[in-house]
Order: C-alpha cells, then sequence, then structure tokens
C-alpha cells in the first residue's frame, strides 16, 4: 500500500489530502471503491472497473441524484402486510384502491360478541326444558342421579353439568313373547307332562323413571325373561286340557301376580298392566292328531250339551203340568160335578177334534154337516198356494 501512495504529495495541504484519499478509494480492496478503473473525470460514482457493478458510495463524492431516485423507489409489500390486508377485506375491507371501514380491531370485537352470543345460546338451550303431560323427566347432575321432575317448564343448570331425561309414563308399552307362527314356537310343559307352544303378549308401563334408568341395566331383556319364567311355573300347575281351554284366565292372573312380585323384588320400576294368551297348541308335529283329538272332545260337549238341554226341557213341561193338575184339584175340590163334567168335555173335544164324526140320536140317524171336510178343501188350495211362493 506505501508502494502505490505517492508519498512526494505534501498532505498538510488541501489539495494533497483530496488526492491522498482518492487514491486510497481507487485501491481493489478499499471500502471506498472497487479497484482501479476511472479517474478523477468520473465523477467521483466509484463505479467498478468493468463499469457493470457499483461499488460502494464514495462519502467525500457528491451523490447523482439519479442514483438516489433509483434508491428512493418504493419496494412491494412484505408478507405480513399483504396477510393482513386479506383479512381486513374477508371482513368487508378494501382492496387495493380503498381504505377498510375497520380494523382488525373491529373485527376482533365482533367475535367477541359471536362468542358471547353462542355462550347465551348454550345456556338457554341447556338450561330450559319443557317437559309434557304425560312424561316426567330424570335429572343427572355429572352422570349420577339428582332428582325426578314432573310435566310444565324446568329449569337445569348448563350441559354437561346437568342433563335430562324424558320419560313416557302413561304409555302401555307391549311385549310379544313367542309366535302365532310354527316359524318361533315356545315350548311349555304342563302338570300332565304335555308340551304345548305358547304365545302371548306381555302390558306394561314406567312406574318410577329413576329406578327404570338405573337400576337394572337391559330393563326389557329382564321384563322378557321375567314373563318366561312366571308362564313356565304358572302352567305347570295346569294340565292340557285347561292350558287349552277353561283355565286362560286363571293363567293370565296368575302370571301377572308372579311377574309383579319378581319385578318388585328387582327395583325395575315398572308396572304390569296385563297378561294376554294369544294361542295355545301343541307342538307342530303333533298339531294333526291333537286337532281330531279335539274335534272329539267338542262333539262329545255338543252331545252332552243337547242331552241337556232336552233334560230341562222335559222338566219344565213336566213342572208345568203339575202346576196345572194342582190348579184343577183346587177348582174340584170345590165343585166335584161342574170340575168333573168339564174334564170329560174337554178331553172329548181333544180326541174327536181330528176324526170323522156321526152323531146317532134315539129316534133315527140324522145328516151330519160335513164341517171338518169343508174346512180341510179351504186350506188345502191355501197351502198349495204358500208352497209355491
Amino acid at each position: 500500500m506505501n508502494d502505490k501512495i505517492d508519498g512526494s504529495m505534501d498532505r498538510r495541504s488541501p489539495r494533497g489530502l483530496r488526492q491522498f484519499f482518492h487514491q486510497i478509494s481507487q485501491m481493489a480492496n478499499s471500502p471506498w471503491g472497487s479497484g482501479p478503473g476511472k479517474g478523477d473525470d468520473d465523477g467521483g460514482k466509484g463505479s467498478g472497473g468493468d463499469g457493470k457493478k457499483p461499488g460502494p458510495r464514495n462519502p467525500w463524492v457528491t451523490p447523482d441524484p439519479a442514483d438516489q431516485r433509483r434508491a428512493q423507489k418504493p419496494r412491494g409489500p412484505s408478507a405480513l402486510d399483504e396477510l393482513l390486508r386479506k383479512g381486513r377485506g374477508g371482513f368487508g375491507g378494501g382492496g387495493a384502491g380503498g381504505g377498510s371501514p375497520f380494523n382488525f380491531g373491529d373485527s376482533a370485537k365482533i367475535w367477541k360478541w359471536v362468542a358471547l352470543a353462542l355462550v347465551v345460546a348454550w345456556v338457554l338451550f341447556s338450561s330450559f326444558h319443557i317437559v309434557p303431560p304425560e312424561k316426567e323427566g330424570v335429572i343427572t347432575r355429572l352422570g349420577s342421579y339428582s332428582r325426578t321432575v314432573g310435566p310444565g317448564v324446568k329449569l337445569t343448570w348448563p350441559a354437561p353439568i346437568e342433563r335430562i331425561r324424558l320419560e313416557d309414563v302413561r304409555a302401555i308399552r307391549t311385549m310379544a313373547v313367542g309366535s302365532p307362527n310354527a316359524t318361533d314356537e315356545n315350548f311349555v310343559l304342563t302338570r300332565d307332562q304335555s308340551i304345548v307352544d305358547l304365545a302371548y303378549e306381555v302390558r306394561w308401563s314406567v312406574r318410577d323413571p329413576e329406578l327404570f334408568f338405573f337400576q337394572l341395566a337391559d330393563p326389557e331383556g329382564t321384563i322378557r325373561e321375567v314373563a318366561e319364567s312366571a308362564m313356565r311355573a304358572t302352567v305347570a300347575n295346569f294340565d292340557l286340557v285347561q292350558a287349552i281351554g277353561p283355565g286362560r284366565v286363571e293363567i293370565e292372573a296368575q302370571v301377572q301376580q308372579r311377574m309383579q312380585e319378581l319385578l318388585n323384588q328387582y327395583r325395575a320400576g315398572v308396572m304390569i298392566q296385563g297378561i294376554a294368551i294369544r294361542q295355545v297348541d301343541p307342538p307342530s308335529q303333533v298339531d294333526e292328531a291333537f286337532k281330531e283329538v279335539t274335534a272329539a272332545r267338542q262333539e262329545r260337549e255338543s252331545a252332552i250339551n243337547l242331552a241337556r238341554a232336552y233334560q230341562q226341557q222335559v222338566l219344565e213341561r213336566a213342572r208345568g203340568d203339575t202346576s196345572a193338575f194342582d190348579q184343577i184339584y183346587a177348582q174340584y175340590e170345590l165343585a166335584p160335578e161342574v170340575t168333573r163334567k168339564r174334564l170329560y168335555y174337554e178331553t172329548m173335544e181333544n180326541v174327536l177334534s181330528n176324526v170323522d164324526k156321526t152323531i146317532v140320536e134315539a129316534r133315527g140317524v140324522t145328516p151330519y154337516l160335513p164341517l171338518n171336510e169343508v174346512q180341510k178343501r179351504i186350506k188345502a188350495p191355501e197351502a198349495t198356494t204358500k208352497g209355491g211362493e
């Protein structure tokens, strides 16, 4: 460096100092310029030797106005500015040519109001409940039972703190056990070691919603199993003929009572409304033979009923004749002669009413007017006319 700097110049004079700094700026590694190139005539721009890549500006040279305009050229927006601009546009902000009616602070306020509205709606919809007249509501607090409420408008803590579950306590539900079809047989053993296929219905309702929801894991399955157990225990006390015919009503009553006792022991909260037997048939393998036996029983019962009806009719006729004789005897005791003649006349009238009669007097034969023949001739055309109609 000492070799390239002219040591003969007088550094104490202003011109010498200017030449000294100019020589330093022309050096390749100098922070004031880019290598040797142009001389003092380049206007102090400090460009490199090739004139393409400008170097650092010389602080001792007045800058060019064109370079200042290029340096002050506006730069494009940053990524953060572009993101904020798009966010404002999504909430009603203006585009590149216009201003936004509100800034990011306005959108934050809108979000606060939206969140507040959602909270209020959540509280209203999860705290106020309408229980219909035919239902009751079971309220649970954090999953455990809290209380049971009746019909009306009820207030609870918001979900999930408290929840309500409605249950219809007036509806009578029906559960079918077995099937009238032969594909689903429900065999039950009777007292006389016979097997019958039973199909029946259980009518039940919810009495206590708390017990119904929380006491049993499967209430309907429990009711079905209790019904089958009670039916088998009851039918085992009846023989085949009673189970098929006259014993149905008694079986239904006993099954209902047994079921209610068992469910009360289980604390199921269920009320059994009734049992209805829909079918009592033998197994399908012996169904034909059983139908023949049943038909024979029915014929026997029919013959017995006819005999009993004839017996009753004869007895009633006998009772009527006895009553009439008692009345005649009472009259006979009062007037024996008159009563005797009256009985004779009535008897002869009944005997001679349907026969031809001839009257014979003491002096000879008297012509008799055959009135009965005339009546027969009159009745014959009438009977023929009625038969033709």
